[in-house]
This record gives C-alpha cells, structure tokens and sequence, in this order.
C-alpha cells in the first residue's frame, strides 16, 4: 500500500459554454440532441453492478413533447430495494477500507468524464427529460455537477488533515474520520441533474455504500450519471440505482437496523413523513440515522426605494421565470416599493414580451415545459383562482396548454394583500406574485416577509442605501439560507455560495461544502500513550 499525504488538484469553477450560434458546443449539443431523440431506451436499474430489468415498466416522456417516449424502465419491488440493501452491505468493508486518495481518484475522473466526453450527452439527456434549455442544462448537469465533485474531493482531504492541535510529551492525539456503520439512502428530486448526482456521491466519496432512488422525472438523466460513475471505477455495490414505488421503498429501508442516513431532497411533506418514520422506528437501529435534507421554498426579492430599477427587474424576471420557476430557490414572492412600481412594471412587461416558450431543441426558447402533468394542474389551478378572486390582477401570462408540452405560460399576479394565498403557499412554476408597499413601510414589510413562510431557503435584497442593506440583512437573517445583495436569489455556485436553508427549507447542512461531508463520517478519537502510568497513586495522596 502507497504511503503519503497526498494534495489533490486546487479545484476552481467549471467554465460556462455559451452555446451561440456558430459555435462547436452548439453543433455537438444540438447532435447528441437528435441522438438522444432517435431511439427508445430499456433502463435497467443496477444492483450489486448487475443491470435489472423487471417486467413492469415506466415511461419517460419529454415534458415539453410528451407524446415522444424517451426511455422505458424497469419498475422494481421491495424485493429489489431488500437486494440493493444487501449488495451496499456486501461492498462496505472493501469500499470503505480503500485509502481515501484512491476515492478521490474516481470522483475525480468521474468529474473530467462529464467536463468531457459525456459533457453534451448529459445536457442532452437533461434538455430532454427535464425540459431545461441549453443554458440551464450546462449550469446544472456540467458546470455544477463537475463542480460538485471536484470541490467535494478538496473538502474530502480537508476533513482528513483537521487533527487535535495538542499532544503533550507522552502522548499522540489524533481523530479519524470513519464512514457511517450501515447504508446510506439518497432520495433525489427531478429539477437537477447535479443534486442527483451529489447526494450519493457526496456521501460514497466518505466511505459510505449507498441506495439511490431518483424521482421518475430524472430516471433518463440518472440513467447515464450511473454509466459516468461506473466507467469512472465506483465499484459494484457502492452505489446501487432503483426505480420503486416510494412508500414500499421507504418500508424497507426506514424499517433495516442498519440504515445510518439519508440525503433528502424534495417535498416538505414527504421529508417531515420521514423524518416521523425515523423516529417511530428509532429503536430498530444500530446507530442514530444522519438525516439530511433541503425540501423548498417560498423564496423572495425584496426591492426598496433605493433600488435600481433595471437591477431589480432582471433579478425579479431571472429568478422567477429561468428553469420557469422549478428550482428550490427560484422567487415566487415579490415586494416592490411604490415609488418605484411603475419603472419595473414597465421593464418587466417589456423582457416577458421578448419570451419565446416551446421545446428545448429550440434554443432561441427561453421557457419550456413543466415537469409533468401533475404540475401543470397544479398550476393551472392557482391560475384559475387567481382569475376569479378581488383583489388580484394578472398583468402578465395566465394561459396554459398541455396538449403538445405542459406548457405554463410565464405569469405575474399583483395582490392587494400580501398574504394572499400565492404569496404563502409553494406553486414550483411560473407563476410569480407581486405585491407593491408604501415607500413608508418599509420596516413592517420586513416583518410580513419574516413571517409569511414557513420556508427560510433564498431571498435577496436590492437597494444602494447601504443603511437599508444591514438592516435587510439583519431583519432578514433567519428568512433565507441564502441572502442575496443586489442580485437574484438563485443561481448559488459550488466553492462560492454554499447552498441550503433552515426553517421549513431543510437541515441547512450546505452541499457544496465542508459541512454537509461532515454528516457521512463517524470521527473516532484515538489517544496513544507512550509513557504509560504504572501506579494509580497521585501526588496529592501523599502524606505531608
């Protein structure tokens, strides 16, 4: 075995491909665009490193032509997840007693992988499955999923050197940082290709063995991360790929002593159900599960009299309407001073009418579809409320059709009342509410902010008066995990912005960090004596 302390490469940000016309990252997307489109995909799921296929299957349709069949997949059992249980726990030991630097190395090449030869096959698969224009692919499914990985393997040898400062003569104090006894469940959610990937990955790179279950929505897209993983060298077992109904899923895993963890990301309710399940079943195991989770937000812009309009209205336009408003962070809820309402009304008005809407093969469309149909009812139906209740305009948007793509036209609602049901409650869509406040108020606004949500993920603050930001900053300080100044409120970057919220938005755990490695290791302390007492006897017992 290699001795040494090894320093992994500096990580710095994946470089953004534009995409413009003429380009060569263009011609290579649009390419593996038609590919992807040209043929109809068995996935498998992949247990023990064995492709399983069952004979019930799904569909994977593209959201934005959902009569195009992008993939069929196998639909497993709790026979299945019992089996993807033993196979982590058949791979454990091996996989966790592998040094570390030779982790390192996987996720390392699984990161040169995506920058490279899977680079436009992954955007692809991600434009397709999950309707995201070129743009919003390349950030997610490139840039931040490289980013992950790479940034992850830094924070991985970082945790490695943090050693006791103190060992006096006679002794060696050291820690060791052990993966968690048992598996590790990872529950990803449709809207990113990179959590997809980071919330096994994160914990595998640890030393721990994993069952990953996506939602069905990103089944095509983690289809290929699991080819990317295992042509990296993640061996059999240390990540195992299911498709399964959730409950039955959830039976088995939440009701196994050795399950230790799960990374979360989804619905609030789904994650508050399991968190119960944990605790009903918290004498089941060996040790107390690691529960780790980012569920959503009611996230706000918040613009006051000093603003720049043209600032405030692209940041109020980007953050509601790109991905069409289906990020954990993307605004929903906007408060716009009234000496300034009419300007931004105005600038908006005028971007919403330049918005193309159509498929993302097309990449002059700036919005596409919404997942699935059941979003687009959902929406649909806030919409039709919207239509028929006082007190509320719709100055922008307010069509749907689902007929060829669940296509949510970008909409805007200006309310009377800043508690009206859009300004509480989570839509995940296009649909953003304005509410305009006396220049005067600026203050208690900060406290109907504060309270409107449970939610406490992003918000951001535009202003110049520098008076107005601290006070924001502080008033503010438990409403968002991440505050944004002058900027919108999505749009967090790997090794910058550490991404997570508290409240009704999470653990607060920050993937992207140090912080969230943390919770996938056990540190163990060992004291070494080398002058070893022999008498039990102190000094004090001695006799004057």
């Amino acid at each position: 075995m290699l001795k040494g302390f090894f320093n992994v490469p500096t990580p710095v940000n994946e470089p953004i491909l534009n995409y413009a016309p003429g380009s060569k990252e263009r011609t290579l997307l649009k390419d593996a665009l038609a590919e992807a489109r040209s043929y109809k995909q068995d996935i498998p799921m992949y247990i023990g490193g064995k492709a399983i296929h069952t004979d019930k299957k799904g569909k994977v349709v593209a959201p934005h032509d959902h009569q195009h069949v992008l993939a069929q997949f196998s639909i497993g059992d709790k026979t299945h997840i019992t089996q993807a249980i033993d196979a982590a726990l058949a791979a454990k030991e091996d996989w966790e007693n592998l040094a570390w630097e030779h982790r390192a190395a996987i996720f390392l090449k699984a990161a040169d992988l995506i920058a490279g030869k899977y680079r436009y096959k992954l955007n692809a698969a991600t434009m397709l499955g999950q309707s995201k224009n070129a743009y919003q692919a390349e950030i997610d499914a490139a840039c931040e999923l490289i980013d992950f990985l790479r940034f992850n393997v830094s924070y991985m040898a970082d945790i490695y050197k943090q050693q006791p400062p103190v060992s006096p003569r006679g002794n060696w104090n050291r820690v060791e940082q052990r993966p968690l006894e048992g598996f590790v469940f990872a529950l990803t959610p449709f809207n990113f290709t990179a959590i997809a990937a980071n919330l096994p990955a994160s914990a595998a790179m640890m030393g721990n063995v994993l069952v990953w279950k996506p939602a069905d929505t990103q089944i095509y897209a983690a289809n290929l991360l699991m080819e990317i993983f295992r042509e990296a060298g993640v061996p059999d077992g240390v990540i195992n790929l299911v498709y399964a109904d959730g409950p039955e899923t959830g039976d088995v895993v939440f009701n196994h002593p050795d399950f230790a963890g799960i990374h979360f990301t989804g619905s609030t309710k789904v994650f508050q159900e399991i968190w119960k399940t944990i605790g009903t079943n918290i004498h089941k195991y060996k040790s107390y599960p690691r529960i780790v989770g980012e569920t959503g937000g009611k996230d706000f812009i918040l613009v006051h009299p000093s603003a720049q309009t043209n600032v405030a209205s692209t940041a109020i336009v980007r953050g509601a309407f790109e991905y069409q408003g289906q990020k954990c962070s993307a605004a929903s809820r906007v408060y716009i001073a009234e000496s300034l309402w009419p300007e931004i009304k105005e600038l908006m008005l005028r971007d919403l009418a330049t918005f193309k809407m159509g498929g993302t093969e097309d990449f002059t469309n700036f919005i596409n579809a919404v997942i699935d149909e059941r979003s687009f009812d959902k929406l649909a139906k806030y919409i039709d409320q919207a239509k028929q209740d006082t007190g509320v305009e719709i100055i922008a948007g307010g069509n749907y059709d689902k007929s060829k793509g669940y296509f949510i036209e970008p909409t805007v609602l200006v309310v009377d009342d800043p508690k009206y049901t859009t300004m509480c409650e989570e839509l995940f869509g296009p649909v953003l509410t304005v509410y305009v406040y006396a220049d005067k108020d600026f203050d208690s606004i900060l406290e109907v902010i504060d309270t409107t949500s449970p939610y406490a993920l992003t918000g951001a603050f535009i202003a110049q008066d520098r008076y107005a930001i601290e006070k924001a900053s502080h008033a503010l300080r438990n409403s968002a995990g991440n505050f944004y100044i002058n900027d919108k409120c999505t749009g967090a970057v790997v090794g910058q912005q550490p991404f997570g919220g508290a409240r009704g938005s999470g653990t607060n755990d920050k993937a992207g960090s140090m912080i969230n490695l943390l919770r996938w290791v056990s540190p163990r302390t060992i004291k070494e004596v080398f002058e070893s007492p022999t008498d039990y006897r102190y000094p004090f017992l001695a006799e004057d």
